[in-house]
């Protein structure tokens, strides 16, 4: 096995004058979870078929347990959602925060995992301290430096989403467990991009959309809910079986009681025909790819654009203080605002988050792509 993953372009529908850098934002479905799709569709047309109902629930399960793996949990602590923020309002809910405490987010970060906490911590009067963006890019340290006595919750993520600097987890959730502050963490833009394993990092809840970096199509989203949380409560409530009679759970409030760990917390409506299908033909594509080997392979073209983007007097974060799979690049003098639409007038697809135009690459891309896109930036300097 080498160390480095071939070129997959072949896998996705992706045009060959299109240079797509924003797997950040969105991405791409590949062919084989297309064609899933395609079948699900085909399968909820006739729902009179037991069968395709008894697929569609062990896709369910298949999923939980391939997510699981990439994440080193198991599939018990995996809860199946829609969003990020449904995940993150779940954490909320089950989490306690008194007056006297605080909860530590940083500048900046991704909404779903901010308003939460702003919220949690308006309702009871407590402090949310908000960890300001540090000089030098080290947010590991200036993170640790926020967490005291009084912190019952850190809301973070293994990267800032707008240019991919870096947060050591495993540190932060050290430090979590030597205060007994609660660690939630949104990792939708490194689930399926490098390795993350929850055994070293131990988070209470850790929360990923699928569909940026692990393919999956909209609206399938992984939640890992630590064991010391199995019995918290959901922030929905539906009868958990379809067996006769009908569940006098239903009528008691306790309809969730028979759910085995973390699928208590599961979204309503899981049993999707259509959606679980794609999203585990996705993630065992990924499985198979592996995540650090993913990583390794994405890294040397961010690598590229980090050397030609400093080569024009840009700024962007230092190479042990991001991530392998996504870059920020800043200049002096600011992006315009209409730069997305006029690299995609090219067939360029980059993003512009805050004050960085942020190039998140992909297996489908090479250093050709890289190279195309800074050629658009010299054109753009001279406009």
């Amino acid at each position: 096995m080498t160390d480095r993953l071939s070129n997959q372009r072949a896998l996705f529908n992706i045009p060959e004058d299109v240079v797509y850098l924003n797997c950040a934002s969105q991405g791409p479905l590949m062919q084989q979870t297309c064609d899933a799709g395609h079948e699900g569709v085909l399968r909820k047309a006739k729902p009179w078929d037991q069968s395709m109902r008894a697929r569609t629930l062990d896709e369910i399960e298949s999923c939980r347990a391939v997510y699981g793996n990439l994440v080193g949990a198991e599939a018990d602590d995996i809860a199946l959602v829609h969003s990020t923020s449904y995940g993150i309002q779940v954490a909320a809910s089950n989490l306690s925060l008194d007056e006297s405490q605080n909860i530590v987010v940083i500048e900046g970060q991704f909404p779903s995992n901010f308003h939460a906490w702003r919220l949690k911590a308006l309702q009871v009067g407590a402090r949310l301290t908000i960890v300001p963006v540090p000089d030098d890019w080290n947010w590991t340290r200036a993170i640790l430096e926020h967490i005291d006595r009084n912190t019952a919750i850190v809301a973070t993520t293994p990267c800032r989403w707008t240019d991919g600097s870096a947060v050591d987890l495993v540190a932060v959730g050290k430090r979590c467990r030597e205060v007994g502050a609660a660690l939630v963490i949104d990792a939708t833009q490194a689930a399926g991009a490098m390795s993350l394993d929850v055994a070293d990092i131990d988070p209470d809840f850790m929360v990923a959309s699928g569909y940026k970096w692990l393919l999956c199509p909209y609206a399938f989203t992984f939640l890992y809910v630590a064991a010391r949380h199995h019995n918290g409560q959901p922030i929905e409530h539906y009868a958990w079986t379809l067996s006769e009679p009908l569940a006098a759970g239903m009528l008691r409030g306790d309809d969730m009681d028979d759910a085995v760990g973390a699928r208590r917390f599961d979204m309503g409506e899981r049993n999707n025909p259509i959606l679980p299908g794609m999203a585990l033909a996705a993630l065992e594509q990924v499985a198979a790819w592996q995540p650090s080997r993913i990583a390794r392979s994405i890294e040397p073209l961010t690598d590229h654009a980090d050397a030609m983007a400093r080569n024009r007097g840009f700024t962007t974060p230092p190479k042990e203080c991001r991530v392998p799979h996504m870059l920020g690049i800043r200049r002096d003098r600011g992006w315009p605002d209409d730069l997305q639409e006029r690299f995609g007038s090219l067939g360029i697809y980059v993003s512009k988050r805050g004050d960085a135009m942020r190039v998140s690459p992909y297996l489908y891309n090479d250093q050709d792509d890289v190279e195309r896109l800074f050629e658009a930036i010299d054109q753009l300097e001279v406009l």
